[in-house]
């Protein structure tokens, strides 16, 4: 079957968007577009009246703005992280615009110059996309993933505005120093915008992800500390010491412990992981075999591993009290109690079960892990793990001095 022949028109516009993108609106000619579009310049004249006419045919037929907010508007089902969606259409926006960048000048340096219908034309697009940043919004608002005060739409003109003014730095100002480079740009504006015209998610349901992680204050636990801990947890058997390996192995909150299942537990030769499930989340957490410069079993034989191989029941829980029902809080506790009985931190207080997870988060930070990364891991998102990374570059600094003063002069 044979492809349908383009016609004239279709020819003309697609010609003009060429030419326009290659050397802006006003350097172009209709003799240039007819030339391109192998037409005479009548039949331009007689289809869009004149040049002007043809910029708006190429603004109001082209599908960029649709297609970009179609693609955010796809990710909100089912619902992915926010943070990386945005970041995503942002950087898809402005390579789309960056294609076009001749075309960028000339629409914002000479719309003044346009007839009337032809700004209305360009509005329209700006609404057209506005709309489906909007959609996606909505959806992520309803879904409880976002808290705002502003509606959809206003967020959704702060975005674009925020993405449009950039591209209009960008390609008319070459030695500005606002920015590093674009990423820099994306993640400032991606954090700006969901914690500034934006709350992330809901304090109870920050609390269900995460439970003691969320702080302004990291205490994380010394190495020595860390490994008496687990050492007195062994003392007192097998359970305990999967408790105290999984707190420190996978840096998991109490209520997160409380609520693994058997079937949660996924490893192999290549790793071991933890499922981790709550209302409309589910991640996976890496178990470590080192923790802290010591190395506790393997990917196939651990303390978790262990205790597991140790029962005898059919219960699902993966852990259990003495009389074998689902061991609580309340319990967990007071077995963190026990092992860290007459056990004091460097500030002379009594370890906190919480300092077990801001212990893990720093370790992973110090051990390479990116603070995205991170974020996957714990269902948090950058800005709230930002205290860990200025402890863990604090750390980091401190270990440098000290072997330093330990080279000779």
């Amino acid at each position: 079957m044979s492809l349908q022949p383009i016609s004239a028109r279709q020819r003309l516009i697609q010609s003009a968007l060429e030419l326009f993108t290659a050397q802006g609106v006003s350097a172009t000619t209709t003799r240039q577009i007819a030339e391109k579009a192998e037409v005479n310049e009548v039949t331009l004249f007689r289809n869009f009246g004149n040049k002007h006419g043809l910029l708006l045919a190429v603004l109001e037929e082209s599908a960029a703005f649709k297609n970009l907010g179609e693609s955010l508007v796809r990710r909100a089902t089912p619902p992915g992280n926010v943070y990386q969606a945005l970041k995503d259409y942002a950087s898809d926006s402005l390579h789309a615009l960056e294609r076009v960048p001749e075309f960028v000048r000339s629409v914002v340096g000479e719309a003044d110059q346009f007839p009337t219908e032809n700004r209305r034309a360009l509005g329209r697009g700006l609404t057209e996309a506005n709309g489906y940043v909007a959609q996606y919004l909505a959806t992520v608002i309803q879904q409880g993933d976002l808290n705002t005060y502003l509606p959809a739409e206003k967020l959704a003109s702060l975005l674009n505005g925020m993405i449009l003014g950039y591209a209009v730095i960008e390609f008319t100002s070459e030695f500005h120093e606002l920015w590093e480079n674009r990423d820099d740009f994306l993640e400032n504006l991606v954090e700006l915008f969901l914690h500034g015209a934006m709350s992330s998610t809901p304090e109870s349901t920050i609390e269900a992800l995460s439970g003691s992680l969320i702080t302004k204050e990291v205490a994380d636990l010394p190495a020595g500390l860390v490994h008496e801990i687990l050492r007195q947890a062994r003392k007192l058997g097998i359970k305990d010491y999967a408790l105290a390996y999984v707190l420190f192995g996978a840096g998991l909150s109490p209520k997160e412990i409380v609520n693994l299942q058997r079937s949660h537990q996924i490893n192999d030769i290549h790793g071991h992981f933890l499922q981790i499930t709550t209302p409309g989340y589910i991640r996976q957490v890496p178990v470590n075999q080192w923790i802290l410069g010591k190395r506790y079993g393997s990917y196939t034989n651990n303390p978790l591993i262990k205790w597991l191989k140790s029962r005898k029941d059919n219960n699902a829980e993966m852990f259990l009290d003495e009389a074998t029902k689902p061991i609580s809080e309340a319990e967990l506790l007071g077995h963190w109690q026990a092992w860290t009985e007459k056990l004091l931190t460097p500030q002379g207080r009594s370890p906190e079960i919480a300092q077990a997870q801001h212990t893990w988060c720093v370790e992973m930070l110090m051990r390479g892990v990116s603070l995205e990364n991170l974020s996957i891991f714990t269902g948090c998102d950058r800005t709230q793990l930002q205290p860990y990374a200025r402890r863990a570059r604090e750390k980091a600094a401190l270990e440098q001095a000290t072997r330093l003063d330990h080279k000779p002069a």
